[in-house]
């Protein structure tokens, strides 16, 4: 490919540590400089890095970035993509992509004009896990997909993240916060969303945060903490997701596949690497499947690397801004079918993206 992206991180929170972890083994990517607003802290991460730490005006104005990880909390999300664009660099950043559908879509249209990328989390999809998954559907594993359920679920983040007030405020909550794991995967298995249906409700409990410096502390809650939604799909599949911190404890399944021909257990799309599982009409018992597809090994960066890796040769990338957005106008569309009691038509159309063939490395496909 050439000369590696050389990326700068906004945001050094606690998720920046997980795609620190993974840059050593992407190629395509150099990591030069890291910012927050909080400038010391950017200058200590950074050191601990071994690159330079500063203020997010000074990485965004810095000749050596091409493109710029947007790890800040969700409601700087589009503020920040839109100052990267602006300053001539390529974005890729945390989900969701926007707070709305309305702060998302200049954000594409920018970087249309400008020439540049704009890729969005969750990359965890492109993980064998969810591409095995994808594989064996599309190789007719259990016949033609008729419906999928979801059912994701915890008690609460504050009971381990020790500053989780975000996660209770809006573009939070478990449908912004974990929706896209499980949208991005059904999107990928089964295309666009076309209609939505859906409720959502918020317990009276008090949520305290367990850990850190800020333990003790009550936290407002501003959003729905269980919601339950229907999506039909352009392709005629209808899938069920659940997504909650109200559950102490759960005996649904995580993500299941409904075939004619048998049912698929789809693993955690918040994690890369998951066994698939199959039962079949033939016999009905459940059988873990061979990893057929899929970035091994991966982490959180690969959807990053494999967009540095499409610009310089010009193709697609996986984890694209357009999927992103669509991604988000389904959350957008649940929740305005929660509160009106009806069923939302979703606008956007978005292609599946390509499939991870087994083996892949970011860099050479």
């Amino acid at each position: 490919m050439g000369s590696p992206m050389r990326v700068g991180v906004i945001g050094v929170g606690v998720i920046s540590q997980q795609y620190f972890e993974h840059f050593p083994a992407l190629p395509d990517l150099e990591l030069v400089a890291v910012a927050d607003i909080d400038v010391e802290r950017a200058r200590t991460v950074g050191a601990a890095q071994g690159v330079r730490g500063s203020s997010v005006e000074d990485l965004l104005a810095a000749n050596d970035v091409d493109v710029v990880l947007n790890l800040t909390i969700p409601a700087a999300h589009a503020d920040i993509a839109t100052r990267a664009l602006a300053a001539g660099k390529h974005v890729y950043g945390e989900k969701p992509l926007a707070m709305s559908t309305a702060e998302a879509a200049p954000v594409l249209e920018l970087a249309e004009r400008a020439g540049l990328r704009v890729g969005s989390a969750p990359d965890t999809v492109l993980g064998t896990g969810i591409q095995t998954a994808r594989a064996a559907l599309d190789d007719g594993a259990i016949g033609t997909p008729v419906a999928a359920a979801v059912s994701w679920s915890a008690p609460g983040h504050e009971l381990w993240h020790p500053a989780p007030a975000f996660y209770y405020q809006p573009g939070g909550g478990p449908l912004l916060d974990m929706g896209p794991y499980y949208l991005t995967s059904l999107v990928s298995f089964f295309g666009p969303v076309v209609r939505v249906s859906g409720s959502g409700t918020r317990s009276t409990r008090e949520r305290t945060i367990a850990t850190g410096p800020a333990a003790g502390t009550t936290i407002p809650v501003d959003i729905d903490t269980h919601v339950v939604a229907i999506l039909e799909h352009e392709s005629g599949v209808v899938s069920t997701v659940t997504v909650s911190f109200e559950v102490w404890a759960s005996r649904s399944p995580l993500f299941e596949v409904y075939g004619t021909a048998g049912t698929l257990g789809v693993p955690d799309p918040n994690r890369f690497s998951d066994t698939v599982s199959i039962a079949t009409a033939d016999d009905r018992e459940w059988r873990d499947l061979p990893t057929t597809a899929g970035y091994a090994d991966a982490g959180r960066g690969y959807g990053l690397a494999d967009m540095a890796h499409a610009i310089a040769t010009d193709r697609p990338h996986r984890a694209s801004g357009e999927l992103a957005y669509h991604v988000l106008e389904i959350m957008e569309a649940i929740a305005t079918a929660a509160h009106e009691h009806r069923v939302v038509t979703v606008d956007s159309r978005v292609d599946r993206p390509a499939t991870v063939p087994a083996g892949a490395r970011p860099e050479t496909w």
